[in-house]
Order: C-alpha cells, then structure tokens, then sequence
C-alpha cells in the first residue's frame, strides 16, 4: 500500500514496512523519502507520529508473521535492545545480512557462514549507568536516543548473577553517586563473583566503602574500584581463557559473552593452524594469546599496559605455552611496520570499532601468509578487509558470531591467506 504521509514535520501517518536499516530500524518509503520506525518489521502496516526521518511507533495495525513477544518489559523503552519483537530464525538471518551487506559495499563476496547463535541469559559484562534522582538512585540503560535513564530491573541478556544483583546494586552504589552527575558502572561476572567497577566523578573515601562492605559481600562483589582503582577486594575477579586464570584490570576491555569468546578462539585456532610464530594484535588480557600459546610462540601487542600485565601473569601462571612476549604499542597510532611481521606465520588483529585500516596496509605490504580478522564492526572490518584483498590476499572464510544478542552490533570472524602468485613487499 502506498504511504499516507508525504510532508516533513510532525505528522501522524499510516506507513508500510518494507525492510529493515543496520540498526535495526523498520523502514518505510514515503514521497518525502525513508521514514524509520524503531520495534517494526518488514511487511507490517504501522500507525506512527513522524518528525521528518524519525518515526515513533503508536500502533502494529498488521503484524507480521515473524513479530514474536520480548523477552523483557524494558523492551520499547530501553535503548540496549532493537530487535527482541522478532523471531529467532529471521533476526539470526537479518544478523547474518549485515556482514554480507557490508562485505558487498566494499566489493566483497565471500561465503558467509552461517550465524553462530547465542543464548540468552549470557552476557557477563555489562555497562550501566548510575544517577541519583532526588533521594533515590536510578540504576540501568539510557532510553533510545535518549539521555532519559531507565531504571532496570530484570536484563534477559545478562547471565543470572549480574541480573540477580541488580536490586542490590542501587544500595552499593548510594553512597558513591554525585548529586549531578552521572556514574558509569562496569560490572562483571567472574568466577569468584562480581567485578564493580566505577568511572566519572564518583564520592570516595574509606568512610564511605566501610558503609558498603556488608552490602558488597551479600551482593557477591569480588572487587570494587574506583577510577581504575581497587579499594574493595574480597576474592580475586578472575575469569578463565581456555582454562587459564586471568585477573583482568577494572573496566578491561572482555569479550562481553563467554560462550562467544570460546567461538572466536576456537575459529582463530583453528585458522592458524600449524603456525608457530603468531602476532595478535590488540591482544587485549589474552583472550587469543593465551589459546594461541598452546602451540605456538606468541608476540601480543596492546596499547593498554594493565592490560598486558594481566596477559603476562595469567601466561606466567599457565602451565605447558610457548613463550609470549609482550609488546606496549598504540597500534593506531604506531602499527607494526612490514618489516616487524618478518617471520610471523600469521597474525591475529582485534581492534576496536574504528578499525585497523593503517595496520591492515602493514600487513598488505609484509610477506606474512596468513591472517584472521576479528571485529565487532562490519563496515570498518570490510575496509580493512579490502585493503588485505587488494594487497594479495584472498579472504578464505568469514563467520557472524552472535555476540550482542538483540542489539544491532555483531561479531565477525574472516580468515584470509596469500592468494597464489601474490606477495608482500
């Protein structure tokens, strides 16, 4: 059916749904241009109030096949989750399209795996935000497009321990939160309990963790920091790679989901195969290091030095690696050059959602033969992906890992090796 409204401007309209936009958006097609309407899906008729490209939903006036019932009651108001009003077999398969969409805009077609599926209830980190609000102190996630906070009491996607705490978080955290600004709050799950982690212009002072200490034990926290500072230890807040200890510094940087993370790493193994001088690259506390070091010698570079010193006890620890060398290095700033990937026999990257477009020339120009690419970006990874294609490689396979269940973000792992007659240099 054809679109009722044709002027910018507030309006109320009767729009068609015909597909969805990468953040998870429903999209329709009006005279005036594209209308996005957040909780729709392709194929319904939709009653929504238009401000120019933004649409606010009122009513599904025909739902489609595929609209399933969310999981959580935040749903619709909560900006952590886009796509929780959609059946599981046609949100893995929209999750799986946007790796191919993305791979296509820079001129790639590789096979595309199928979408390695994450259960909720599994997400063990998670960032929220604290803010007193008169005498009570809110606890949750921004409100979509928002700086509205909605106070969260139940989280689907979270593993039960970070969901269960969730009440009692409210009360650890009263004395710390300012009387204007806002506290970002990382938290953890780890094997001896909760990682608390406080960012922003937090209250401090021995006086006020005394206040908390009984309300941290019975909440099961761990450890408790400040500005990257622990000043609350109860157990050590330590997390397994691949069967080895880790204790990584307040508010690392982990793979958000465990069950992930043994997906990546099996697939990075695995796309190494028999190497035994490997390069990862944004290694981060380990998460490929310290797999990758079971057979091969590894050089693990990061920017972060608490980071690598976390890295380099957990190796220390372990028992039967190969030796892993550390390297501090703002690889964003400084990638390793060409030269400095002689006689690597593959190397791993995992940066950050901007992406890795200056080291992936490095790598294009080295004599290295084989590569993994992990990113949770697909648009910065298809670039960097390019570059490696164009500098002689050809892209072998490519796996969406479900990473961040009903969000519109996903993790992609690509294995790329020489194409033959190409080299670097």
């Amino acid at each position: 059916m054809p679109n009722s409204w044709s002027a910018r401007g507030m309006a109320e309209a009767t729009l068609a749904i015909t597909r969805l936009g990468h953040r998870g958006d429903g999209i329709a097609d009006t005279p005036a241009g594209e209308v996005f309407v957040p909780f729709t899906l392709p194929g319904e008729t939709v009653l929504a109030d238009c401000d120019g490209d933004r649409a606010r939903l009122i009513e599904v006036r025909s739902p489609s096949p595929v609209r399933a019932k969310p999981l959580c009651r935040h749903f619709g108001t909560c900006g952590g989750c886009a796509l929780q009003h959609m059946a599981p077999r046609a949100y893995r398969a929209w999750k799986r399209e946007l790796v191919v969409t993305a791979l296509a805009h820079r001129g790639l077609a590789p096979e595309v795996a199928p979408l390695v599926a994450i259960d909720p209830r599994s997400r063990r980190r998670a960032v929220l935000t604290a803010r007193r609000q008169g005498k009570a102190v809110t606890v949750g996630y921004h409100a979509r497009l928002s700086h509205r906070l909605i106070d969260v009491e139940e989280c689907p996607v979270l593993v039960p321990a970070i969901e269960a705490a969730l009440p009692a978080l409210r009360r650890v955290l009263e004395p710390f939160v300012p009387v204007k600004d806002d506290l970002r709050i990382g938290i953890t799950a780890t094997r001896n309990g909760l990682d608390l982690a406080l960012e922003g212009p937090a209250r401090r002072g021995p006086a006020l963790v005394a206040r908390v200490v009984d309300d941290v034990r019975r909440m099961g926290v761990a450890r408790l920091s400040i500005a990257g500072e622990p000043v609350l230890t109860l157990a050590e807040p330590a997390i397994e790679v691949d069967g080895i200890a880790v204790v990584p510094p307040p508010f690392a940087f982990l793979q958000a989901v465990e069950a992930a993370e043994i997906a990546l790493g099996s697939r990075v193994v695995a796309a190494v195969g028999g190497a035994r001088q490997v390069a990862d690259l944004y290694s981060g506390v380990g998460t490929f290091s310290l797999r990758l070091a079971r057979s091969a010698r590894v050089k693990a570079v990061e920017g972060d030095a608490d980071a690598l010193t976390a890295l380099a006890a957990a190796a220390a620890r372990a028992a039967g690696l190969k030796p892993v060398e550390t390297l501090r290095r703002d690889l964003a700033r400084m990638p390793l050059a060409a030269g400095e990937l002689k006689g690597f026999d593959a190397v791993v990257f995992d940066p950050p959602r901007a992406g890795a477009a200056a080291q992936a020339a490095e790598i294009a120009r080295s004599a290295v033969p084989t590569v993994v690419a992990v990113s949770c970006n697909p648009a910065t990874l298809a670039r960097d992906l390019r570059i490696l294609v164009e500098g002689g490689f050809r892209i072998d396979s490519v796996t969406p890992v479900d990473q961040f269940l009903y969000a519109p973000h996903i993790e992609v792992v690509a294995r790329l090796s020489r194409a033959r007659g190409g080299s670097g240099g």
